[in-house]
């Protein structure tokens, strides 16, 4: 049986504001709150509000067979609890029927599996983390920012514990093989990968709306046709999308909503079901294995990483900005983390680029967003210098670092043995009560006590007398000195 796996993309990061040279050192709040306000309002109300609830409705229609997943990064969920919690809880409802899926990512929708792999587990950690928190889900497959995907990342995600990993269906991997089967990685056998059908995913998310496409317009039965004319072997049809392709880059009077509405009854009838990524891994076996020496992504035609680093702007702005991750990883300072994930949104870096268009930056020009970047992060590398000095190493500074918390773990060990021991009670002492002293045993102890006190005061009445006899001859002889000299 042929299984359908739909997967959502869902990111918005922290826009900038005009941030001009003259604002670094005195300006170190960053970000456009009204234009990261309006944005995601907006997208909610045309977009994901309206999606959650199809799928809702389609999830219960079909009495569970409808199924999907969504990987949200956590700038995106921040930015939805503060600006619109009713998309978190139009999520936790989908979280409640058992179709969906969460799928693991960064928490800054960041490029760190590239550069920094400590800062990149770590990010996925928080993030699987504020998935668990908000819908009780911890995510056990992995996709990675823009679906980039090499060995060296194979690695890194399978070390993390995890045994499915979503990659994009580039030329240069699969070659002449289907990105229609469960595959596995050639560096972590291990690790199985599911591979975005481009063709049936562009279909939807590009072409839906394009009146030029030849195929258009694309109704529900002739899409669930090409699908069911695939090779009987090929049993996997992966569909890996932006979620915005439902309400914002095909609009509502596309009729993209009545399309995907139509799309489980034409499947059944097809024998077609619809599956999520964890559930394919555990009843798909893999036919082959997959080996990518270099990044490769969903982006562009070369599915490469040029998007994002492809020129000097990017790759200048891509290689301070991770200059200073080791001494931003030793920080305390909330605020100043917080500003680091923010800051390696891959968003920031995709808005300097020249190779094409790109109708979603805020920027007049790539060479405008590199300015107002560059300009922040001078500002931010001045608070990592405040607190972490430019002229000591990173590993004395380490160095330094690990022995104050040592002590520090140390102060607080012995302070917690001390109230333990404050916390006991001596055995011998008697215990202090009404009736355990009689009245005449505590005077008699009084009175001895008074005389302890007082035998010292005592001596030292008498040592000070004794002390002024031993000054009178000294006086006497100054006396007899004077009256010779006369």
């Amino acid at each position: 049986m042929k299984n359908i796996c739909f997967y959502f993309q869902i990111h918005q990061p922290y826009r900038l504001k005009r941030y001009r040279f003259f604002n670094i050192g005195g300006d170190h709040y960053y970000y456009d709150d009204f234009a990261n306000e309006d944005f995601i309002q907006h997208v909610s109300e045309i977009s994901f509000v309206p999606a959650n609830r199809l799928i809702l409705d389609m999830i219960k229609e079909y009495n569970g067979k409808f199924k999907a997943a969504f990987s949200i990064s956590g700038v995106a969920l921040e930015q939805m609890e503060i600006y619109a919690p009713e998309v978190i809880e139009g999520f936790k409802e989908l979280a409640d029927t058992g179709c969906i899926e969460f799928l693991s990512e960064t928490q800054g929708h960041s490029l760190s599996s590239l550069i920094d792999p400590e800062g990149f587990k770590k990010q996925v950690k928080d993030h699987d983390d504020k998935i668990e928190i908000l819908f009780g889900l911890r995510p056990k497959v992995f996709r990675n920012t823009e679906l980039i995907y090499s060995d060296d990342i194979a690695s890194l995600v399978y070390e993390m514990g995890f045994t499915g990993i979503l990659t994009p269906g580039s030329k240069r991997t699969l070659g002449w093989k289907s990105p229609n089967y469960v595959y596995k990685s050639a560096v972590e056998p291990r690790l199985k990968l599911l591979i975005r059908n481009p063709r049936f995913s562009d279909d939807i998310a590009t072409r839906f709306s394009n009146y030029n496409w030849n195929e258009y317009p694309l109704t529900a039965d002739k899409f669930i046709n090409w699908i069911a004319a695939t090779p009987k072997e090929e049993q996997v049809i992966n569909l890996f999308m932006n979620y915005e392709t439902l309400g914002n880059f095909q609009k509502k009077s596309s009729g993209i909503f009545d399309f995907m509405r139509a799309l489980p009854r034409f499947a059944a009838e097809k024998n077609i079901g619809f599956a999520t990524p964890s559930e394919i891994l555990s009843i798909q076996k893999p036919v082959d294995s997959i080996s990518s020496m270099h990044p490769i992504s969903w982006v562009g035609e070369e599915k490469d990483i040029s998007a994002w680093l492809g020129n000097t702007l990017q790759q200048e702005a891509f290689n301070k900005l991770y200059e200073v991750a080791e001494r931003v990883s030793m920080s305390q300072s909330r605020r100043l983390l917080q500003d680091w994930i923010y800051l390696q949104s891959s968003d920031h870096f995709y808005y300097m680029g020249t190779k094409n268009e790109l109708p979603f930056s805020p920027y007049a020009s790539p060479y405008e967003a590199f300015n107002t970047y560059m300009n922040v992060l001078s500002d931010f590398k001045e608070r990592v210098d405040a607190e972490f000095p430019s002229s000591i190493e990173n590993e004395e500074l380490n160095a330094l670092l690990t022995t104050i918390h040592n002590q520090a773990d140390e102060i607080d060990r012995l302070t917690e043995k001390i109230k333990k021991l404050e916390s006991k009670t001596p055995a011998s002492a008697p215990e202090i009560t009404g009736k355990s002293i009689e009245k005449p045993a505590l005077k008699a102890e009084t009175e001895a006590h008074s005389k302890t006190v007082s035998k010292p005061k005592a001596e030292a009445k008498v040592k000070k007398k004794e002390k002024g006899a031993e000054k009178k001859p000294v006086s006497a002889v100054k006396a007899k000195t004077k009256a010779s000299k006369k």
